[in-house]
């Protein structure tokens, strides 16, 4: 038997040029990917690790992801370094804390910078000069009072918040995005600067931008707000097409 080393004739690839994106998502969720993939742009790479969690998603379920978030950020691409790392999901973020999440996940990668749903949003809102929100989510009324008072606690107005009254993870994806669209374009307050559709499950992003031209003000979902706010972490200075006028108009800001 012959064996050979071989040696590459060509210089090694760097792969994603831009920027290397971490992605810690819920072991429920059947959407980050899909939704994350088909915005971020192809000189940029997301790879994904997942928290355990448990449903019923109520507050309390929710707080107990946070032992597993550190452990979760480690295990993605081990001694390679990355540009951004996101906890991809909304009310797990509004039940642990922005200032947790971040911590938990410096605990294991302390040098990378950290994005949520939550931060990302708050950050969208005030590049789109919005003070008044109406809010679209799968949750129930529980988890809706504590995400509308977070919002409020950092100076918006929650217009109102409207729910699908999901408590299982996995079935918010199943949620059509016809019925998603119509929701919001039927509970979006006229006042509204904006409206923030909530939830990384939740398959919003194909019908952004035919609600924002319905109700002719921007709209802000948990998946597209994330990608805008990585791509900003990472200077990205190309527009985005097609996903409503927070990545097609604000990203080289």
């Amino acid at each position: 038997m012959k064996v050979e080393t071989l040696v590459p004739e060509y210089a090694l690839d760097h792969l994603a040029p831009l920027g290397r994106i971490g992605i810690i998502a819920l072991a429920t969720d059947f959407n980050i990917e899909h939704d994350l993939n088909a915005m971020y742009p192809r000189d940029v790479r997301a790879f994904t690790s997942r928290v355990r969690n448990v449903n019923p998603l109520t507050v309390e379920n929710l707080r107990t992801m946070a032992p597993g978030i550190s452990a979760a950020a480690d295990a993605i691409l081990p001694n390679t370094d990355l540009d951004v790392i996101i906890y991809a999901c909304t009310s797990g973020t509004v039940a642990i804390g922005n200032e947790r999440v971040t911590a938990l996940v410096h605990q294991t990668r302390p040098d990378v910078a950290v994005t949520n749903p939550v931060t990302a949003a708050l950050n969208a809102f005030d590049v789109l000069g919005a003070k008044k929100l109406s809010i679209l989510t799968p949750y129930t009324d529980a988890v809706n009072r504590e995400m509308a008072a977070l919002f409020s606690a950092q100076g918006y107005e929650v217009l109102n918040i409207a729910g699908f009254g999901f408590e299982d993870d996995t079935a918010m994806t199943y949620i059509s995005p016809e019925d998603i669209a119509q929701a919001a374009i039927s509970r979006c307050d006229p006042e509204a600067d904006l409206l923030f559709i909530s939830c990384t499950a939740l398959r919003a992003t194909s019908v952004l931008a035919r609600v924002e031209a319905a109700l002719e003000k921007p709209v802000v979902s948990s998946n597209q707000a994330l990608v805008w706010d990585s791509l900003r972490l990472l200077k990205y200075p190309k527009p985005i097409e097609g996903f409503g006028v927070l990545l097609e108009q604000h990203l080289a800001q």
